[in-house]
């Protein structure tokens, strides 16, 4: 536990160094391309027509939830999705990627997963504004159940988090890891209730309870009920303990793991 407070204060005193690299690998990774940065807005706003498209449209069987249509249901929980996804993944590859440059000066190594959580924000931000123009259009509007987006905000970073440095030095281990990584988050993708709302449906019960378990589940199934008032976060206070639980277990293994790796990652790349 020791491990895990430590690891989190380091990041609060090098904010600073975390947020300066994050804006210069975001340039970094599109300098050469003609569009540079819209290319972070353009991608998700493609993958949200595609799927508009084919569940919205081709497929639609009605509303997802009384009163809310298809789209921006649909863009309140892709948004968190997105986000998540692609953090989950820079993050996992992150300190086997830059361990050899950070290793030749004095740089906290356990910040490189936060670099990319803070980086992956701005694409986020677009999306949930995206979104609360599509409810807004649908003349859906804020209530007080809608702060509750900051405590669902909260959740999704310190699950990044947990997963972050998990991942990150799983992936320095175990090179199969970030492969493998991807192929759980395809199937994650459809188990997350991201593109139809699976508790209305015909499921059997105990197999939505089971889906429920999905962290990624809460915090896109959070912010959904935020946005639209649809219900609050004290509804279900199983899955919510369920949830912290996991995020703990998580982030003291992966604390522990980082904290005893650390020094052999260079020879382990």
């Amino acid at each position: 536990m020791n491990t895990l407070f430590q690891i989190v204060r380091d990041q609060f005193l090098n904010f600073k160094i975390i947020r300066r690299m994050a804006k210069y690998d975001d340039r970094a990774t599109y300098q050469s391309h003609y569009l540079g940065l819209t290319w972070e807005f353009l991608n998700p706003l493609i993958q949200i027509g595609i799927y508009y498209l084919v569940f919205g449209v081709a497929l639609k069987h009605g509303d997802p939830e009384p009163g809310v249509p298809y789209l921006p249901w649909m863009v309140a929980g892709i948004a968190p999705w997105l986000y998540m996804n692609k953090t989950t993944l820079d993050a996992s590859k992150s300190v086997y990627q830059q361990v050899g440059l950070v290793s030749k000066m004095k740089f906290p190594i356990n910040v490189l997963p936060s670099i990319k959580i803070y980086g992956n924000l701005y694409s986020f931000w677009t999306m949930i504004a995206f979104g609360l123009f599509l409810t807004f259009a649908s003349h859906i509007g804020l209530t007080l159940l809608s702060f509750q987006f900051i405590y669902y905000f909260f959740c999704m970073i310190v699950l990044m988090f947990a997963l972050g440095i998990f991942n990150s030095t799983v992936s320095v281990l175990i090179r199969d890891w970030h492969i493998t990584l991807q192929s759980i988050l395809r199937v994650l993708f459809y188990m997350s209730g991201v593109l139809f709302n699976f508790v209305t449906s015909n499921f059997p019960r105990p197999l939505i309870r089971l889906l429920e378990l999905n962290p990624f589940y809460y915090v896109i199934n959070g912010m959904r009920l935020s946005m639209f008032s649809t219900g609050t976060m004290l509804q279900d206070p199983a899955l919510t303990l369920f949830f912290w639980c996991f995020i703990i277990l998580i982030g003291i293994f992966g604390s522990y793991l980082h904290n005893k790796f650390r020094s052999d990652f260079v020879d382990l790349i």
